[in-house]
């Protein structure tokens, strides 16, 4: 027998043994087996984490493969969605809207995600997507021995009836993905804050804009438009423009797919 195969044995049967146990005190859940890895989430004390079998040859020694579902809240940037309002597929993942940030998955076919805001030239979504988070073992509590079987002499007792045959039932299996309806006629979005410069988008002696205003990133760019029909304001409109402002509404695509056009609700100074 190689040596290679017996680790990969003895790997086995670690997970498998790993796999009854909880943990004793909160666990962050890295992306990598690397305690400088950027942290997802934290797993509570009491959880009994399920390994990730994908992962089980490949992660060192003190560390579980682990599996984690989301929905994670999660960034990426505007030019990674597409004309429908989707993300494009084999984007990053961010887990804060900078590209300093950790990255936290790429989007694959079959993920869900929601556009849940806009901040500046990132895209804030709701990611529906199940993917392998790394736990270091030393907060692992060993499952408790099974006490020791009772031998009787069975040669003479009739054969019990079998059980009759359940369904099991994963407690960690990944619920039914909704299908993202962002954009979509009829779809019941919701309203959300969003912030931004407010910008007027009439210039002399060029063609008008299907709005008049507009919100900008911090660089100067038009990231949405702002469909003011249902906005009730004391002050004019003007009295906001080119300053910092939150707006409330409900965010829909245009015609052409090519715009973020915000219903707005509400208007206030930042």
């Amino acid at each position: 027998m190689t040596k290679s195969l017996v680790a990969t044995l003895a790997a086995i049967a670690a997970t498998l043994t790993l796999n009854a146990e909880t943990l004793s005190a909160p666990t962050a859940v890295h992306t990598q087996p690397d305690a400088n890895s950027v942290v997802v989430k934290v797993l509570a004390p009491g959880t009994a984490p399920a390994p990730a079998m994908s992962a089980l040859v490949t992660t060192p020694a003190g560390w579980m493969a682990v599996v984690i579902t989301g929905p994670f809240e999660a960034y990426v940037q505007n030019d990674d969605i597409d004309k429908g309002l989707h993300v494009k597929l084999g984007s990053s993942i961010h887990l804060e809207p900078k590209s300093s940030s950790g990255v936290l998955t790429t989007m694959g076919a079959g993920d869900q995600a929601s556009i849940t805001g806009l901040h500046g030239k990132w895209t804030q979504i709701s990611l529906e997507k199940t993917t392998t988070g790394f736990i270091q073992t030393k907060n692992l509590l060993a499952p408790k021995t099974a006490a020791e079987p009772v031998l009787r002499d069975v040669s003479t007792q009739a054969t019990p009836p079998r059980p009759a045959q359940t369904t099991p039932v994963y407690p960690n299996a990944t619920r039914p993905l909704a299908p993202a309806n962002y954009g979509t006629p009829g779809a019941n979005i919701l309203p959300r804050f969003f912030q931004g410069t407010l910008a007027s988008t009439r210039r002399p002696f060029t063609p008008r804009r299907p709005f008049d205003w507009q919100l900008n990133d911090d660089a100067g760019v038009r990231y949405a438009y702002l469909d003011l029909e249902k906005l009730f304001l004391t002050d004019p409109i003007t009295h906001y423009a080119d300053r910092e402002v939150v707006v409330f509404g409900t965010p829909v695509g245009s015609e052409d797919g090519k715009n973020i056009i915000i219903k707005v609700e509400s208007l206030r100074l930042k």
